[in-house]
């Protein structure tokens, strides 16, 4: 599998991991509280299985996979569940029916999780049914159910898997932190993952500004004498770890519009959703993890922790040495892709990978800019890594011209933010697409609802018509009927008639 090594356009970044990267992995104890959210950032929420008063423990399942894209959740800590309420969540909405555990203090697990060692004797299939009870997902920010991509890109008969290494933001570190520790679980997590989609090879791609993880990965694969699993080195340009761009570096193959990598016969997962499935098949604990960056201008020690899902984000910063100067913003994710949060009592998600405590000085010059016209200097069609004019797209936005957006391919945007850091007018382009996109679902969703009610509606007047028509011939051969037993009751009539 060997690709062109980058993909076109894009943009080198000023850096901001290091602090964090200069401390290892910090551990997280149980907090006193979880609170964990139906959706956990994939757009699409669980359904829970538990009530109000329900005891559970540590690693029993709370809520199974409801709407397509949600998966299951389970408990963090053993204790009771208090309340099933909305609330504030970091998700596309803003907030989430959320299940808030208290702890009882004494960590019980439940005695229904065993260890995998025999996983190399499951079939595909029943280790994708096995993935997806454990609520394993795209530890990269997507939270997608990894069980239903794994289906899919067999279903197509994608057959090449590709580990996103890249990690391209330039506050998120927790990958490279990972992969310096963990690359061994890493690997064994690749393994799993190919068994699942029954690859012939896999690539574990990483950017060359992670040195130590590179050599920690090779290290692991020469150790266990892997074949058909090879380390990838990339350059470190931004978005170099989005999917599309990501299987075009690697494999010099472009992903189709509106098309999934599968298309062209690759399945992409990230590292640390093999790092997930490797505690899976080590410990017999679902998704109940997740190593996350806390960093920024506005705490005191940036780090990387690894810490249980539901966990309150104070509890994160905390772990960070606590709040230090004025922090302006709490992000969950990056600056470029990140969205901001209302408070830190939020609870961390499956689709957090960065909690970003940004001050005024991190997020200048932006946060003081003031939109002013556009002056048509092409920067924005120069980084876009998805190939558009993003100034004839903001155009046809502001204009709501909906043929004009598909024409311009306004569903290829990343929404990776390039064109907004380069716009030298301060134009919200990113968030202008966004919104174009989402205001073109709603009438697709709705045009769809339309044309659903209209087949309904036909398909009703159909059964009426048809059942009138049966009870016309029902009629009809009664009436029939009745004649000719009153012509054989009156022999007498010489045609039959009366």
């Amino acid at each position: 599998m060997q690709g062109r090594n980058r993909f076109p356009a894009g943009l080198v970044l000023e850096s901001h991991k290091q602090f964090p990267l200069d401390l290892p992995i910090v551990e997280l104890p149980a907090p006193p509280c979880v609170v964990l959210a139906l959706d956990q950032g994939s757009g699409r929420e669980a359904e829970p299985v538990v009530a109000n008063g329900d005891r559970v423990a540590f690693g029993s399942t709370v809520a199974r996979p409801g709407a397509a894209g949600s998966a299951a959740l389970h408990a963090t800590i053993s204790g009771r569940v208090v309340a099933i309420e909305t609330r504030e969540a970091a998700t596309p909405s803003g907030h989430s029916t959320c299940i808030v555990i208290e702890s009882d203090g004494e960590d019980r697990r439940d005695p229904a999780l065993r260890t995998h060692p025999d996983y190399p004797s499951l079939d595909p299939d029943q280790l994708v049914v096995a993935l997806r009870a454990a609520g394993i997902v795209g530890l990269g920010g997507a939270a997608f159910p990894t069980a239903t991509k794994l289906e899919a890109a067999r279903a197509r008969g994608a057959r090449k898997l590709v580990l996103n290494g890249a990690e391209c933001e330039p506050w998120i570190c927790c990958d490279d932190a990972l992969l310096r520790e963990q690359a061994a679980d890493v690997l064994l997590g690749a393994h799993v993952l190919m068994q699942a989609l029954a690859a012939d090879s896999c690539v574990v791609a990483i950017e060359d500004d992670k040195p130590h993880a590179i050599e920690a990965m090779r290290a692991s694969v020469a150790a266990a004498g892997a074949t058909g699993i090879t380390v990838q080195v990339l350059p470190a340009i931004y978005p170099q770890g989005a999917e599309r761009q990501l299987v075009t570096a690697v494999t010099g193959d472009e992903v189709p519009s509106r098309g999934w990598p599968a298309e062209v016969g690759v399945t992409c997962q990230n590292v640390a959703t093999a790092a997930a499935i490797a505690r899976w098949v080590l410990t017999g604990e679902p998704c109940l993890t997740r190593v996350v960056t806390v960093t920024g201008s506005g705490v005191a020690r940036p780090c990387n922790v690894r810490a249980r899902i539901g966990t309150p984000l104070a509890a994160l910063v905390e772990a960070a040495g606590g709040y230090r100067d004025t922090p302006l913003q709490l992000i969950a994710g990056g600056n470029m892709t990140g969205r901001a949060l209302p408070s830190d009592g939020i609870g961390l998600a499956k689709a957090m990978n960065c909690v970003l405590v940004a001050t005024r000085a991190d997020l200048e010059p932006r946060i003081s800019a003031f939109e002013r016209p556009c002056i048509r200097c092409g920067d924005c069609a120069t980084v876009c890594p998805a190939g558009l004019l993003p100034q004839q797209l903001h155009r046809a936005a502001r204009a709501d011209d909906e043929s004009g957006l598909r024409g311009l391919g306004i569903w290829d945007c990343i929404d990776c933010g390039l064109c907004d850091y380069v716009c030298p007018s301060q134009i919200p382009l990113a968030y202008r697409f966004r919104s174009a996109q989402s205001v073109l679902r709603e009438r697709e969703a709705a045009a769809r609802k339309a044309t659903a009610a209209r087949e309904r509606h036909e398909r009703r007047g159909r059964r009426l018509e048809q059942a009138a028509l049966a009870e016309q011939h029902a009629f009809d051969a009664a009436r029939r009927r009745a004649l000719g037993n009153d012509t054989a009751a009156r022999p007498d009539a010489p045609d039959g008639t009366s």
